[in-house]
């Protein structure tokens, strides 16, 4: 951590709608996502395998090689969670300039790791949270374990800069920093310049975003040591209500 980091505004699990509704985002700490699902850290971190065993994404249109990622869908209607057939990802141009318009086909998250119980416990919570902010009903959910690194010598978290991901809710859990500097997360009003700017680094501490109230962007990441190997292991959850993106 360096001087200049400025520092998540962890509230407690109590405020997370209040806020949502307030300014269009918030921030949880470790222990209070653990308190709030609930879960022990034993089982979050259980999941936190499946980061070793993600396929490099295909897709990058800049040419980069510093993102490994799968790609998973599913229904969430209060406590049921339904995973669905493996399907593309897809979002419009208008959400994505950069790799917007295209079917991208990521490999599924492995069997093992959706049938841990704490991960339906955690897309079921989630649910909960985006049903208080637009009402209650069916949630279409797509989950994105992703593993950012320093292969190329840095590594771009959002290479589509500051954007919305044309959904109703985002969920974005910080699972590792291993090696980096950089990578700091920045949130910003939708319609207007305020923005608030800090750097997750507590694992399985938790940013969430109604996403069409703000813009969000993750800065580049870089190696601590010239040339080590550093990553950045997210895991992202959209939430829109009506279907998936696509159709």
């Amino acid at each position: 951590m360096t001087t200049s980091e400025f520092q998540p505004p962890y509230a407690p699990p109590a405020r997370l709608d209040g806020l949502l509704r307030s300014q269009g985002y918030a921030l949880i700490s470790a222990a209070g996502v653990a308190d709030w699902l609930p879960a022990a850290f034993e089982e979050l971190q259980a999941l936190h395998h499946a980061w070793n065993d993600l396929p490099a994404d295909a897709y990058l249109k800049d040419g980069g090689r510093y993102r490994s990622r799968r790609h998973s869908c599913f229904v969430v209607e209060g406590r049921e969670v339904q995973q669905v057939p493996h399907r593309a990802h897809w979002q419009p141009l208008e959400y994505n300039a950069l790799h917007g318009g295209m079917q991208r086909w990521f490999e599924p998250m492995a069997a093992a790791t959706v049938a841990l119980p704490v991960w339906s416990r955690l897309l079921a919570r989630l649910g909960e949270a985006a049903s208080l902010l637009h009402g209650e009903q069916p949630w279409y959910v797509e989950a994105h374990p992703f593993r950012i690194d320093t292969t190329d010598g840095i590594g771009r978290p959002t290479p589509e800069g500051a954007h919305r991901d044309g959904v109703d809710l985002v969920a974005v859990f910080m699972v590792e920093r291993h090696g980096i500097k950089g990578g700091e997360s920045r949130v910003f009003d939708a319609n207007g310049p305020a923005g608030q700017r800090f750097t997750l680094r507590e694992p399985w501490s938790l940013l969430l975003l109604d996403d069409a109230r703000v813009i969000h962007e993750s800065t580049p990441i870089q190696p601590l040591e010239p040339g080590t190997l550093g990553w950045r292991d997210t895991l992202v959850l959209t939430y829109r209500r009506g279907g998936f993106q696509g159709g």
